[in-house]
């Protein structure tokens, strides 16, 4: 999906999405290639946008907490249109674009995933799901961030090249445990995939 029509990208910075989230009182995550980043501790590649992962029952919060901002909302297969305020989105959208204004860059992109009382539930299938308290990690600055596995488990859909470097690069980084959860739920959402090999090996 692009945009090129509707403005230009100058994504926040990690630290900028902390302070701009600061009256979210809701659980979110750094997504994407920094999630991927923030696992490695080193960078590797540049970012084009900033992915930010909220629970789709707490989207309002974030709509409230930037209100002044422009927000569009992606219908599939993938045109934006305007998210109007207070507007609860249906389930099959879950990818939201947003900017200061109108003739401002695009400055974040909210990902909406699924819950279930105390548990995330991927949207890539609803038989996968942890505890939201344990899908995401924090830098030593306080930035939250979505565990590398579940990154990758989204990223491995597409296998595009940026997330083929992305793999390659946090695949020696994760424990037993995350190689075996990310091997068992591509599995599950997949049924084969080139990664599962080298997870195993």
């Amino acid at each position: 999906m692009t945009a090129n029509h509707l403005g230009r990208w100058d994504p926040a910075s990690p630290n900028e999405v902390r302070k701009l989230l600061t009256p979210v009182d809701a659980p979110w995550w750094i997504a994407g290639g920094w999630a991927i980043e923030f696992a490695v501790d080193e960078p590797f590649r540049p970012h084009g946008d900033v992915d930010v992962l909220l629970l789709r029952r707490d989207q309002l919060q974030a709509q409230q907490a930037l209100s002044g901002w422009e927000w569009w909302a992606a219908d599939p297969p993938g045109v934006l249109r305007p998210w109007a305020t207070g507007e609860i989105l249906p389930p099959e959208v879950h990818d939201i674009w947003c900017r200061p204004s109108a003739d401002a860059p695009w400055r974040l992109q909210f990902m909406l995933d699924e819950a279930d009382g105390d548990d995330w539930v991927s949207r890539r299938d609803p038989r996968i799901r942890r505890p939201i308290a344990e899908i995401g990690r924090v830098t030593a600055d306080g930035i939250p961030y979505l565990a590398p596995e579940i990154q990758l488990l989204y990223k491995a859909k597409g296998a595009r090249p940026k997330d083929e470097h992305d793999f390659r690069m946090a695949a020696p980084k994760l424990n037993p445990e995350q190689r075996q959860w990310l091997r068992e739920s591509m599995t599950v959402a997949y049924g084969t995939h080139p990664w599962l090999d080298r997870l195993a090996a």
